[in-house]
């Protein structure tokens, strides 16, 4: 207590905390070993014990193992026989009350992301940046850990947590060491701005970004087919689109949605025949063909050996076991596939959802439900999507992937773009802003640091107000971030068609990052800084 007294007495940062020698602007590699260390078993937490100065925690036959690296620490670890749950790291903590937080999100978010007051109840998923009304600082771990990680502060400690589970119960490492994560931390420079730190912080968490070459933009069917589209309907539109396409070697994306498919992903409906001339034919109306697929769903017909087996799923599922060889093996031939047929980018949907069975905004407790595992368990989840990414990257070629319902930190660097949210419409202007206004403000600082960040389409009908849309559309292709549109033919008149044209031309070249000016008090943030242009939305 005299220690954060005399902090707080002499205006010292509280990094001062976590380091022995605060480095404004940037991390420090003597971080402070945390002051304890436990073990979540069988819903209770049991401590660890400390050697080594702190850099070694044990208990029974696991042990932590603490590295200070050039950058920050990594966490090792090794259990030859204990299932590994969660492990928590936990340092003392002394910002004041009025002290904000932001966190991030396992994969998209779902309109929930906001700047709050410290609280114990709120988990933040990969980094947490705290801005004490002076500085901000950020906590995180780098992109590509083998756990999912999650930080939780409150009033009297800043706690680190480890996910450890394999599928819903323990991973067995055997004789493995696990190389967890790396820690690393950040510090606003003076006059440097909240956002301004995120997305330094963003660069500095992901060494190894995966990014496009150019800017992406172009049109996809879903917010106007929703699902009933076909070959004719998909050339129309793309040929309506692409009269709208500026004078660019830097040419716009048709994506194909869901619909095509039969239920193998490797062979089209009757609706679309073969796939290779649809992509000519976009090709040829002077756009680059994308495809929608989902990589974990399996045929009707699949062999029950192959499959997820999940408490509660009553055989309604039908998810491959990514951990299975063969699995594997199919799910790059697929996406290989798509290269030969033609394609140039490939959104891939719902694999998180498919191998944990929650999505992202219900699994603030568990990932997932507890008493199963994938049929190998001596890998932890996160260890698992690696794997699973890495095989699609490596058979996707030089195709750009959009990951959709991807883990965020662990597409990093696999993935050209990531959808960052859930799903805008074409149905409700609400949902929207919710899903599509509130993302965009707060994971922008993530752009061109992990991925592109996709926020989604203009779902541009008749059922949503043009005055409304056009806003979407305004901020979409000002942020810098990729610009998509589904475009109904009914809704597209004169007017709409001149404001897509001056959109397509802003997004098809590079730009500054839009910054959301209120978003410290403002989850649909209304001010923004838009190229050097201060733009207010009225959503």
């Amino acid at each position: 207590m005299q220690r954060r007294r005399f902090l707080q007495l002499t205006g010292l940062s509280t990094a001062a905390l976590f380091f022995n020698q605060a480095h404004s602007g940037a991390p420090s590699a003597t971080l402070h070993y945390p002051a304890n260390i436990a073990l979540l078993k069988n819903g209770s937490w049991l401590p660890l014990a400390s050697s080594a100065g702190g850099s070694r925690w044990t208990l029974d036959d696991l042990t932590v193992d603490l590295l200070h690296t050039q950058e920050g620490m990594r966490i090792s670890l090794h259990a030859p026989s204990t299932p590994l749950e969660k492990i928590r790291l936990s340092w003392p903590w002394s910002f004041p009350a009025t002290a904000i937080t932001l966190g991030d999100a396992w994969e998209r978010s779902y309109g929930d992301l906001s700047w709050d007051k410290v609280t114990a109840a709120r988990k933040a998923p990969w980094y947490l940046l705290v801005n004490d009304g002076r500085q901000t600082h950020g906590f995180g771990v780098r992109t590509g850990a083998a756990a999912f990680c999650y930080w939780q502060a409150t009033t009297g400690s800043l706690d680190l947590v480890l996910d450890t589970h394999s599928g819903g119960m323990g991973v067995l490492l055997s004789d493995r060491v696990l190389h967890a994560a790396e820690i690393v931390t950040i510090q606003s420079t003076p006059g440097e701005t909240p956002f301004a730190t995120d997305h330094r912080f963003c660069k500095y968490m992901c060494l190894h970004p995966r990014l496009p070459q150019k800017p992406v933009y172009g049109i996809n069917d879903w917010y106007f087919a929703y699902g009933n589209n076909s070959r004719d309907l998909i050339l129309r539109t793309t040929k309506m689109m692409a009269d709208l396409v500026p004078a660019t070697d830097n040419r716009p994306f048709s994506v194909i949605d869901d619909g095509w498919e039969t239920d193998d992903f490797m062979k089209p409906n009757a609706k679309f025949g073969d796939m290779t001339a649809v992509a000519a034919e976009i090709k040829k109306l002077g756009m680059r063909p994308g495809l929608w697929t989902r990589a974990l769903l399996s045929r009707s017909a699949e062999k029950p050996a192959n499959l997820i087996q999940r408490p509660g799923a009553d055989g309604k599922e039908r998810y491959l076991d990514p951990t299975i060889p063969e699995n594997l093996h199919r799910i790059g031939e697929t996406f290989a596939l798509y290269h030969r047929w033609g394609y140039e980018m490939v959104k891939h949907d719902y694999s998180t959802y498919d191998a944990l069975g929650r999505w992202g905004s219900g699994m603030m407790d568990d990932l997932t439900v507890a008493d199963w595992h994938f049929n190998d368990r001596s890998r932890t989840n996160a260890e698992i999507f690696l794997t699973l990414y890495r095989t699609i990257r490596e058979a996707a070629q030089s195709m750009y992937l959009i990951g959709c319902n991807t883990v965020s930190h662990l597409s990093a660097g696999f993935f050209e773009l990531n959808r960052i949210g859930d799903d805008t419409s074409g149905h409700e202007w609400a949902r929207t802003v919710k899903m599509g206004v509130n993302t965009l403000g707060f994971r922008l600082p993530q752009h061109n640091a992990f991925y592109a960040v996709d926020g989604d389409c203009v779902g541009l009908t008749t059922q949503i107000p043009w005055e409304k849309n056009k806003q979407w559309m305004q901020l979409l292709a000002g942020s810098g971030a990729p610009l998509f549109i589904s475009a109904q033919t009914e809704a597209t008149g004169p007017e709409q068609r001149a404001f897509i044209k001056k959109c397509f031309a802003r997004a098809a070249a590079p730009q500054p990052i839009g910054q959301p000016l209120d978003w410290m008090t403002n989850p649909h943030p209304a001010e923004w800084l838009l190229d050097g242009e201060k733009v207010h939305f009225d959503w």
